[in-house]
C-alpha cells in the first residue's frame, strides 16, 4: 500500500513539479533531497492537500513517515489546513508510536468533530502501557470540553490524582475548563481554590467558567482581584456583558481597556460593536471602525457584518451601505444585516432589491433572512409579496417556517387589517402560540379598533405573560379610543388584582462617547433639573403652537387609584 503511493507520488512529481522546490531534479541522487530542517522549512509552505500528499510521499520514500518528531510536525501541518482525518490516517500506518506522536494527534482531534476519537486514543494509551504526561490530560479534557462528557471528564480527573498531576498548573486548568463548560461551576473553583500556583491562564480560565454559567457579577468580582490582565481576560468579560444585553457595562469595560493600552483583538471589537448597536453608541462604533482600518481587520467578515448591524441600529445607514459595498466577500449574515437595517429605517424598497440582488449572487438565504424579509413586508403592509415569501421559503429554498416566520406573517396580517385570516393562520400553525404572536393580534386590535380582537388577545397574552404591563395597557386604549370608561376601569383593577404594575418607558442618547440613560419619572440623572426645565419650555412652545395632545392615545397611567 505504501509502496503504490510512493510510486503514484512520484509519477505526480514528474509530471508536475511542486512549487515547494521539491523537483524532479531532487530526485536523482539521495544526496541532493533536501534533509530533515529542508523539508521543515518547506512543510510550512504548503497551502493545498496536493502539496500535503506530495511531502508525504517524500517522507516515505527516506523513511521519515516513522520518524515520530517529525511525522508529529507533519500532523500539525495537516491540521492547520482543516484535514484531521487525513492526519489521523496517516498516524494510523505509524509502526512505533509514542507518548509525544499520541499526544499530538489527541490534541488535533480534540476540538474538531472527531473530538470521541481522541478520547479512544487516550483510552489506547493505557492499553499500550504508556503513562500520560502533563500534555496529554490537557489535551484530552478539551475534548470532553468540547463533547461535554461530564462522566469522562470525572474519570480523567480521577486518574490525574491517582498518578500525581492535580497539582499541575495546565492539567488543572484544563479540569477548571472542563467542569465550567459542564455548568459544573463550584468544582471548578474549588480546584481553582485548592491550587498551589495560579498564573494568568488559571485566573482567565476561571473567570471565563463564571461568565459562561452566566454569573457575571462574580466573575467581575474576580476579575478586579487579578494583578495582571491581557486581552483575552478583557475580551471575556466585555462579550459577557454584550452577550446578556448589559451594553452600558460592556462599553465601559471596553473604554477601561483602551485606558489600560490594551489593543483589543478582533473578538473584542466583536463584542464591543453588538453593544454599540444596542444602544445606539455610533461615536464609539466609529472609533472601533478606525481601529478595524488601522490593524487592517476589515477583511475578517463576521467585523464588518457587525460594523453593519452596528450603523444600522445607531441611525446611519448610508454608512452601513458603504461598509457593504465595499465588502469583497459577503456571507448570508452579510446580506441579512443588511436587509434587516434597510427594512428598519423604512427603506422596504430596497430591503426587498436587497433580497433579490442575495438572489443573483447565488447566495442561499437562510431562516434569520426571511424574518427580515417578512419583517420588511409588514412594516410596509405589503400583503401579497409577504404571503409569497413566505411560501418559497420552503418550496424554493426548502426552509421550514419557524414560529417567528408565522408571527411575521400574522403580524403582517394584522397590521393590514386581514384580521380574520391572521386568526384563522393562528389557529392552524403547527405551533401553540406564543406572546409575541398573541401581542401581534392584540396591536392589530388597537390599530383597527376591533375590541373583541383585543380581548380574546389579552385573555391568551394574560396566560403567557401574566405580568407585562404593556398588554393591558394597549387594551385599555382600545376601549378608551372607544370612551368605554368603565371597561378601563375594569382594566385597571384586573392590574391591582394580579399585582401587575405599569413599567415605565425608557431611552438613551449617546453625548461625547458616553452613553445616557433616562427612565420616565426618574430624576437620577445628576442635569436632571436642567433637562426637565427644557422639557417644560418644549411643553410650553408646544401649546403656543396649538398643539393639544389626545391623551386616550397615549399609554393610561394605571398605576392610579
Amino acid at each position: 500500500m505504501i509502496k503504490c503511493l510512493v510510486h503514484t507520488t512520484l509519477r505526480i512529481l514528474l509530471s508536475s513539479p511542486l512549487k515547494l522546490s521539491f523537483s524532479v531534479s531532487h530526485c536523482s541522487s539521495v544526496h541532493t533531497l533536501p534533509d530533515k530542517h529542508g523539508l521543515l522549512a518547506r512543510l510550512k509552505q504548503c497551502s493545498t492537500f496536493k502539496h500535503i500528499n506530495e511531502a508525504y510521499g517524500f517522507m516515505v520514500s527516506r523513511g521519515l513517515d516513522q520518524d515520530n518528531l517529525f511525522l508529529s510536525k507533519f500532523l500539525e501541518t495537516c491540521s492547520s489546513l482543516g484535514l484531521a482525518r487525513f492526519a489521523f490516517s496517516i498516524f494510523t500506518r505509524n509502526i512505533r508510536p509514542d507518548i509525544y506522536l499520541y499526544n499530538t494527534m489527541i490534541q488535533i482531534l480534540s476540538q474538531t468533530e472527531y473530538a470521541k476519537d481522541a478520547i479512544l486514543l487516550y483510552t489506547k494509551l493505557h492499553i499500550l502501557g504508556f503513562r500520560p504526561d502533563t500534555y496529554s490530560f490537557p489535551f484530552v479534557l478539551k475534548a470532553v470540553t468540547h463533547l461535554t462528557a461530564l462522566e469522562v471528564g470525572r474519570e480523567i480527573h480521577a486518574q490525574v490524582i491517582r498518578i500525581g498531576f492535580d497539582s499541575d498548573p495546565h492539567v488543572a486548568t484544563g479540569l477548571i475548563q472542563m467542569y465550567s463548560t459542564c455548568r459544573i461551576i463550584l468544582d471548578a473553583r474549588h480546584l481553582f481554590d485548592e491550587m498551589c500556583y495560579t498564573d494568568l491562564i488559571s485566573w482567565n480560565a476561571m473567570v471565563a467558567g463564571y461568565v459562561k454559567n452566566g454569573d457575571l457579577d462574580t466573575a467581575r468580582a474576580l476579575f478586579e482581584q487579578m494583578s495582571e490582565r491581557n486581552v483575552i481576560t478583557w475580551t471575556t468579560i466585555i462579550a459577557g456583558y454584550a452577550q446578556t444585553n448589559r451594553s452600558e457595562e460592556a462599553i465601559s469595560m471596553f473604554q477601561r481597556m483602551q485606558l489600560a493600552n490594551i489593543e483589543p483583538d478582533e473578538i473584542a471589537m466583536l463584542a464591543a460593536l453588538s453593544a454599540c448597536a444596542q444602544l445606539g453608541a455610533l461615536e464609539l462604533g466609529e472609533w472601533i471602525h478606525n481601529c478595524i482600518d488601522k490593524q487592517g481587520l476589515f477583511r475578517i467578515v463576521p467585523l464588518t457584518n457587525a460594523l453593519i448591524d452596528m450603523y444600522a441600529k445607531s441611525g446611519n445607514i448610508g454608512k452601513a451601505l458603504k461598509v457593504f459595498e465595499n465588502m469583497r466577500h459577503r456571507s448570508v449574515i452579510t446580506w441579512t444585516t443588511m436587509i434587516a437595517g434597510l427594512a428598519l429605517h423604512g427603506l422596504g424598497v430596497e430591503a426587498l432589491e436587497m433580497f433579490s440582488r442575495m438572489e443573483r449572487a447565488r447566495v442561499k438565504p437562510n431562516d434569520v433572512t426571511f424574518i427580515a424579509i417578512l419583517s420588511a413586508c409588514s412594516h410596509f403592509g405589503l400583503v401579497d409579496l409577504g404571503r409569497c415569501y413566505f411560501n418559497i421559503m420552503n418550496s424554493r429554498y426548502h426552509i421550514k417556517p419557524k414560529i417567528e416566520h408565522y408571527g411575521c406573517l400574522i403580524d403582517l396580517l394584522g397590521r393590514a387589517g386581514f384580521l380574520e385570516e391572521a386568526q384563522e393562520l393562528v389557529r392552524t400553525m403547527p405551533f401553540e402560540a406564543n406572546g409575541a404572536i398573541w401581542g401581534s393580534l392584540l396591536a392589530a386590535s388597537r390599530i383597527h379598533g376591533s375590541v373583541e380582537l383585543g380581548e380574546y388577545a389579552l385573555r391568551h397574552l394574560i396566560e403567557v405573560e401574566p405580568h407585562n404591563s404593556g398588554n393591558y395597557t394597549l387594551l385599555s386604549n382600545i376601549y378608551a379610543a372607544r370612551e368605554k370608561w368603565d371597561a378601563v376601569g375594569k382594566v385597571r383593577k384586573m392590574m391591582r388584582d394580579s399585582g401587575v404594575k405599569k413599567s415605565p418607558g425608557g431611552s438613551s442618547i449617546e453625548v461625547n462617547g458616553a452613553v445616557h440613560n433616562f427612565i420616565a419619572g426618574d430624576k437620577s440623572h445628576l442635569l436632571h433639573i436642567k433637562i426637565y426645565e427644557v422639557l417644560y419650555v418644549i411643553n410650553y412652545q408646544l401649546k403656543l403652537a396649538g398643539y393639544v395632545p389626545k391623551i386616550w392615545q397615549g399609554p393610561l397611567d394605571l398605576d392610579e387609584g
